[in-house]
């Protein structure tokens, strides 16, 4: 199969050809490092090419699952595959491996996945956009001059340039919704407890994070969830799965759902005229499907829930540092850290064991607000994103001007709809519906209530059949040959 061919379909679509015997997994392995090879130049999303290890898994027998003979990418972080290095996008980081298999990654293999190898992210997954000293800047492919998003921005313009059709991510503060929304792809953040974490550790960031993946289409991710979700043997907090699966729910059309809209961030940042029109043409489309549309938003204390955020993020990340520490031999300073997170480590440094409990105290605060508010509706609808994708540098981690305060501030004023639902633990989805004048995908986002994905997918495939984006892609040709400008 020709890349130009595999390219064009979805994990599932591929597990089909090969259920059917109409392709064998090794052609789409080769076709997915062909992929590499064209576009890796151009748009820089994947780190190392595991092609030796693919070709061997292959060879031992693949599992019978729902993607079997998919090729498919891991982030640098977190979904550990054992030996494989995931440095976390960082010169601090080099060498980092792990002796066994995380528990993710074991489900992922379970589904039939083949890891032809693994993306890049910013250092520490601290940045929506996905730049790094270590591997330099990871590029949109609908337009290389602009980011590609963050953090898991390989993944995204791995999947949008079609070398892979699924791949690996996880979301802090909006990292797999944000640059699923500036690539054109569906991006889910599930539900806190829905994916593994162990067996090293039991939450990420203290709960904040959340590991999934990227997809093309609604039907490989919910098909993605019933494959790797559920119980987390000795985890604190963990959802067992739905009675029926979410594939089946992509049949059932939805009751007429009450969903609340808004187009104003809660931090107040500013929003882009073009992503405020696609939230009201999704608005109008959700109406036609039948559904109650309002315009109503929960009243959160943003700058406290922002406060909370940082003393989570700095605290986690100081920590980690120091467990790495030790396990490298090696000591963090300016030159191996990037300027941002050198100022975020310090940062950790200074926090109390009180402002820490602080930080857990506002975010119930938080949840609470916000789980009242959803007692009234069943969605509530933004933008994904405030404004259109950033060009590469404007949002640069090196730069030393910026404190910890600072930073994230600024981050979140790119992404100020996203991280509310990593505090509530909330699923909330981006999926590509609205498009700028010049082309570029503008993403819509929707949360639901705790532990109710169904809802978001039955939702999901009535918007995908109403407003495909099927047939919508970057232009690949143009993509190879694309002279990047400044």
């Amino acid at each position: 199969m020709k890349f130009d061919e595999y390219s064009k379909f979805d994990a599932t679509g591929l597990a089909t050809l090969v259920r059917q015997r109409q392709v064998l997994p090794e052609e789409l392995m080769k076709s997915a490092l062909e992929g590499v090879e064209k576009l890796n130049p151009t748009i820089n999303a994947v780190v190392s090419v595991l092609s030796n290890e693919a070709r061997q898994e292959i060879v031992n027998g693949l599992p019978d699952g729902p993607f079997t003979g998919v090729p498919f990418l891991i982030k640098e972080s977190s979904a550990q595959a054992k030996g494989i290095p995931v440095q976390l996008g960082s010169r601090f980081g080099q060498g980092i491996s792990t002796p066994r298999d995380t528990n993710l990654m074991v489900r992922f293999r379970q589904s039939g996945l083949v890891t032809v190898g693994t993306s890049t992210t910013p250092e520490f997954a601290f940045n929506f956009s996905t730049e790094s000293v270590l591997y330099g800047p990871t590029r949109n492919p609908w337009n290389p001059n602009l980011s590609a998003g963050g953090s898991s921005g390989g993944a995204c313009a791995a999947v949008a340039a079609g070398i892979i059709p699924i791949a690996h991510a996880n979301d802090g503060a909006g990292s797999i919704r944000q640059p699923a929304a500036v690539n054109g792809l569906v991006g889910l953040k599930p539900t806190r407890g829905r994916i593994p974490n162990g067996p090293h550790r039991g939450e990420i960031l203290c709960g904040l994070g959340n590991e999934f993946a990227v997809t093309k289409s609604v039907r490989d991710a919910a098909a993605l969830l019933d494959s790797i979700g559920g119980v987390d043997i000795g985890a604190r907090n963990w959802i067992e799965k739905p009675e029926n699966t979410y594939v089946s729910k992509l049949q059932k059309k939805p009751k007429k759902l009450r969903i609340a809209w808004t187009d104003k961030p809660w931090n107040n940042a500013p929003v882009d005229q073009e992503c405020k029109q696609e939230l009201y043409k999704t608005i109008k489309l959700c109406q036609e499907l039948g559904h109650d549309l309002m315009e109503a938003s929960p009243s959160i204390n943003a700058e406290q829930q922002l406060l909370a955020t940082l003393r989570i993020w700095a605290s986690f990340l100081s920590h980690s540092i120091e467990k790495m520490k030790t396990g490298l031999n090696r000591v963090p300073t300016t030159k191996n850290l990037e300027a941002s997170n050198w100022a975020i480590y310090q940062y950790g440094q200074t926090i109390t064991a009180a402002e820490l409990l602080e930080a857990f105290e506002i975010n119930n605060s938080v949840s609470r607000t916000v789980g009242e508010f959803f007692t009234d509706y069943d969605i509530l609808l933004t933008p994904t994103i405030a404004q259109l994708p950033w060009p590469i540098g404007k949002l640069n981690a090196n730069d030393p001007s910026l404190n910890a305060e600072e930073w994230t501030e600024r981050m979140m004023s790119y992404s100020p709809f996203t991280n509310l639902f990593n505090t509530t633990g909330q699923p909330a989805m981006s999926l590509p519906l609205g498009w700028s004048s010049k082309g570029l995908p503008i993403g819509m986002q929707f949360a639901a209530r705790f532990g109710d994905e169904s809802t978001l997918f039955k939702l999901a495939a009535q918007l995908e059949e109403a407003k495909p984006w099927k047939n919508k892609s970057p232009d690949l040709i143009a993509l190879q040959h694309k002279m990047v400008e400044g």
